[in-house]
């Protein structure tokens, strides 16, 4: 082998080196997802942070208020109904490990879209069903995912859950924060006397996720 064509070689080898070392450094230097949050009202919020938590990707559920117009709110004065606030969970998750729309399918199957300003045996606007987007890209998506289950529902009611902007979020009581894990036994009497999952089952039968 000549020594020019060997010059020449070398010099393409180093040259295609040069090009590749920026994409792998940029891959791994390539920021992660950043938490996202998505916010749902169905009813007591006891009963919607369970099937939350146990989902991969979620990093934290907050049970709350949100939707009102009362700064602060007591869970005393949202439950006697006035403030116009809905029981909520706030949900912080990691977009890379579980999607909005996989979170859309958890809420679906743990409410019962079919009534107004109740869940279960809670009756009053602050029991409404609600997705609260964040973002456009969630509206759009929530959207969707009501249009595709009028279309494929397992019950013959119309849907009237709300889709609307979310707004501040007050985070409730300590006592109120996973309380189905804090007081067990109480959560299950309640969630059985309430009908909660006697009424997921009618309406979604094998898809409902009630715990």
């Amino acid at each position: 082998m000549s020594t020019l064509i060997y010059a020449v070689i070398l010099f393409t080898g180093l040259i295609a080196m040069a090009v590749s070392a920026p994409a792998q450094n940029a891959d791994k230097t390539a920021p992660a997802p950043q938490p996202e949050k998505a916010t749902f009202a169905g009813g007591c919020f006891w009963c919607m942070e369970d099937p939350f938590d146990k989902l991969p990707g979620v990093v934290a559920v907050t049970a709350g208020y949100t939707g009102g117009h009362k700064k602060n709110p007591t869970y005393e004065e949202v439950s006697a109904g006035g403030t116009g606030h809905a029981e909520a969970v706030q949900i912080v998750y990691d977009p890379g490990k579980v999607s909005y729309e996989k979170l859309l399918d958890i809420f679906w199957h743990n409410i019962d879209p079919t009534v107004k300003d109740r869940q279960f045996c809670d009756v009053g606007n602050q029991y409404r069903s609600a997705i609260f987007y964040h973002t456009e890209e969630q509206q759009t998506l929530a959207e969707q995912s009501m249009r595709e289950l009028e279309k494929n529902k397992p019950f013959k009611e119309p849907i009237v859950t709300e889709v609307v902007p979310a707004t501040e979020f007050y985070p409730a009581e300590e006592y109120h924060q996973h309380y189905y894990k804090k007081n067990p036994l109480r959560y299950k009497y309640y969630r059985y006397s309430c009908g909660r999952d006697q009424r997921l089952q009618e309406l979604w039968g094998s898809l409902a996720t009630g715990s």
